[in-house]
């Protein structure tokens, strides 16, 4: 260990030192140019935000805007805007810490906790894999059965091949990997803009849906969705992704290239976010634009808004788009999604498996409950599943972001580089918010059921 890496708190402050690098495959794989212009290094580092800004607009994502939006209208932008916002401030944490530690949050989390705490905590964190994992697959399964008319089931069973499409990728090269992500981003934008355009919301109730109100807290129900809409905005399965992606640049790892890499890589997830926001937004105004305004309140399966697209439109390529974006958003997120499940895999455990294996594993995890209850439930089982996938990210939500917010606040692990006072005192208050908004939906559900 060279004094530079001690004065970063690379090993000190932590129980265990560093062991294995995350996500070997393609660690430290792309340079990053020492003595280029800022534009040049800023390239270099666009790329890890858009892995994580896809798990921002999952079908998952999708399922709690539609049903925001055709039930309580434009109201609940403002939960998009304030999730969004949190997500921005939490993955330039996550960044911060793969950066400087040369640890992503899982192998943090083992390296500074008691075995027996870090067990716990790796469960959690395969809960979050799962469920995040559940609504991809079953978006995907969704897409497909509405494009190509592949019944439910055989379209969960033909996600596993996602992992043979990482593999390929990964052997050609990370940049292939990332370059497809941007692509798929592109469609799934370029489709619900003109989604957008065919439901001529008005803009001006558009505007004050995005200004918070009261009627959140109020209204159970719409408390319920405004979880699930965090839980598919914040995942925590994006803060254990982030930290181990920012560690595939080659970066300077003197402190000042180090503090340069957290510049740019918090400027990628950043950008890669606000392009979210607008994409999970504008699923919502699409919806309360077409079914809320024309009395259709009760929309809550995707399947259902799609056949309804067409004739509240009174355009075919409606249909057909919202589809295509919806796998799209499916494909994108089961490739970051599997990503994350070596992530944790590795980090917490320390168990290193050959890749396709490990992904082949992870896969597996979600696609067995994905059969079961489309087996059993069909479409509307299905439905109601994804929304309950996003609550369940919500609630684990705490566990990943305490460990976080702890981590990089600590001058003993960061070093010179810990996280500004100001920074940590906003982090704090969003943990905060969110423990809270979990509290409340516990709280609820309780009275609800002795009622």
């Amino acid at each position: 260990m060279s004094a530079n890496e001690s004065s970063l708190g690379f090993e000190t402050g932590w129980r265990t030192a560093r062991r294995a690098s995350s996500l070997p495959e393609v660690f430290r794989s792309i340079r990053v140019p020492r003595d280029a212009g800022v534009a040049r290094r800023m390239l270099a580092f666009a790329g890890p935000g858009y892995l994580v800004a896809v798990g921002y607009m999952d079908p998952g994502n999708w399922a709690t805007a539609i049903a925001g939006g055709s039930a309580f209208g434009y109201t609940l932008l403002s939960v998009v805007m304030l999730a969004n916002l949190m997500a921005i401030v939490l993955q330039s944490l996550s960044a911060r810490l793969g950066i400087v530690t040369g640890r992503d949050l899982a192998q943090a989390c083992r390296d500074h906790y008691s075995p027996p705490v870090a067990f716990s905590l790796w469960m959690l964190a395969e809960l979050a894999v799962c469920a995040t994992d559940l609504a991809e697959i079953i978006g995907t399964a969704i897409a497909l059965n509405l494009l190509f008319d592949i019944p439910l089931l055989l379209g969960v069973i033909l996600t596993v091949a996602d992992v043979l499409l990482i593999l390929l990728l990964q052997a050609r090269g990370f940049r292939y990997m990332e370059a497809l992500i941007v692509s798929l981003m592109v469609i799934i934008g370029g489709s619900l803009g003109y989604e957008v355009l065919l439901a001529s919301p008005e803009w001006s109730q558009v505007a004050a849906g995005f200004l918070p109100s009261t009627a959140v807290l109020e209204n159970p129900q719409m408390l319920y969705i405004a979880i699930g809409i965090l839980g598919a905005t914040v995942m925590p399965h994006n803060l254990y992704l982030h930290s181990a992606l920012v560690q595939t640049r080659d970066f300077d790892t003197s402190v000042e290239g180090r503090r340069q890499a957290v510049r740019y890589a918090t400027i990628d997830s950043t950008v890669a976010l606000l392009i979210a926001l607008l994409i999970n937004a504008a699923i919502l105004i699409v919806a309360a634009a077409t079914f809320h305004t024309s009395g259709h309140t009760d929309i809550t399966e995707i399947q259902e808004a799609h056949h309804m697209l067409t004739p509240l439109l009174g355009a075919t390529a409606a249909s057909v788009l919202f589809a295509v974006a919806l796998l799209a958003s499916g494909q994108n997120s089961t490739i970051t999604g599997t990503l994350t499940g070596q992530i944790v895999m590795e980090g917490f455990l320390d168990i290193h498996l050959s890749p396709w294996l490990r992904r082949l594993i992870t896969r597996l995890i979600a696609v067995v409950p994905a059969v079961l209850v489309t087996l059993y439930y069909g479409s509307s089982g299905t439905a109601q599943l994804l929304v309950l996938s996003q609550v369940i990210l919500s609630l684990q939500l705490p566990f990943a972001v305490i460990p976080l917010v702890k981590f990089t606040s600590d001058r003993a692990k960061m070093g010179e580089l810990v996280t500004p006072r100001w920074l940590t005192f906003i982090a704090w208050g969003l943990t905060a918010i969110i423990i809270g908004l979990n509290v409340k939906l516990i709280g609820d559900a309780v009275v609800g059921f002795f009622a």
